[in-house]
């Protein structure tokens, strides 16, 4: 919505400000950081996602990412806390069925995702401690800097 605000100068009105606010809850093309708290709220623009870590990490933790995914779309039952007799049947169907299970109630497409990078920047977080692979990852950032720098002609 916008809204234009006026002052009266003299027997006539001017506008003064503006308000938009399509483009005050708007965002620049990039990966960007929002930090919300009581009291107040950051942004951070152009940040760097850290592509270099994540697609190493995503190589390395192949498995630990699917193992992740795969916990958090393990099985449930849809309402919580359940009988004793849906128990005991809950886990009879779980035995009888094993891994073939198929799900009452799932995780969403979402939290599979979230479980998914969570373990990638875990991943991340493990490799980048090793000082060797801590430079060579500053290094990859110089290098991709200064071809930016470079391919805008500047």
């Amino acid at each position: 919505m916008k809204k234009i605000y006026y002052e009266k100068v003299g027997r006539r009105y001017k506008p003064v400000s503006e308000y938009d606010s399509d483009l005050l809850s708007s965002f620049p093309k990039g990966a960007h950081i929002v930090m919300s708290c009581p009291g107040g709220q950051s942004t951070r623009y152009g940040i760097d996602p850290a592509y270099a870590p994540m697609i190493a990490a995503g190589r390395v933790a192949e498995s630990a990412i699917c193992n992740a995914i795969y916990n958090a779309s393990e099985m449930r039952p849809k309402q919580r806390p359940i009988t004793k007799r849906q128990r005991a049947a809950w886990d009879e169907m779980k035995a009888a069925f094993g891994d073939e299970l198929f799900s009452l109630h799932a995780a969403s497409i979402r939290d599979l995702a979230e479980a998914g990078v969570t373990a990638m920047q875990a991943e991340a977080d493990k490799l980048l401690k090793t000082p060797s692979v801590q430079a060579a990852y500053e290094q990859f950032l110089l290098t991709c800097e200064l071809c930016k720098e470079h391919n805008n002609g500047t």
